[in-house]
């Protein structure tokens, strides 16, 4: 399944956006309201829970400094990656899509396509409130 957010203009320079994204603790800043829980695990890792949603644990797993981040997950049962790509846009500004990669069955698919789709922008849309 792939999933792409919108893209946001946030009013950081493409460093400062790939500095905020390669902090765990920043997260928290971005998750939805539904958020029930947001825990840092160290300093690549974090845990999250959303309502009606398990508990995922997310990793930096790899970064190209200072135009991405991927993010994946932890667990077996729900492999994906999350990836931050981050545009120039000028010296103050900088161009944040999401993209969103898993391999799930296609009864499984259906299920989270929605609230995937909906987490992956409220990701982007408060990356662009920053």
């Amino acid at each position: 399944m792939h999933i792409e957010s919108q893209k946001v203009t946030a009013d950081k320079s493409q460093q400062q956006m790939f500095e905020f994204l390669t902090n765990a603790e920043n997260y928290e800043q971005l998750m939805p309201e539904s958020k029930e829980k947001f825990e840092v695990r160290d300093e690549k890792t974090f845990v999250f829970g959303l309502k009606g949603m398990p508990v995922i644990k997310l990793q930096i797993r790899e970064t190209i400094e200072p135009e991405l981040v991927v993010l994946g997950s932890t667990s077996d049962k729900l492999d994906f990656t999350l990836k931050a790509h981050i545009s120039a846009l000028n010296e103050n500004q900088s161009e944040v899509q999401m993209e969103f990669n898993g391999e799930f069955n296609a009864m499984m698919a259906m299920m989270v396509k929605k609230p995937l789709s909906k987490f992956i922008n409220t990701l982007a849309e408060n990356i662009g409130k920053l």
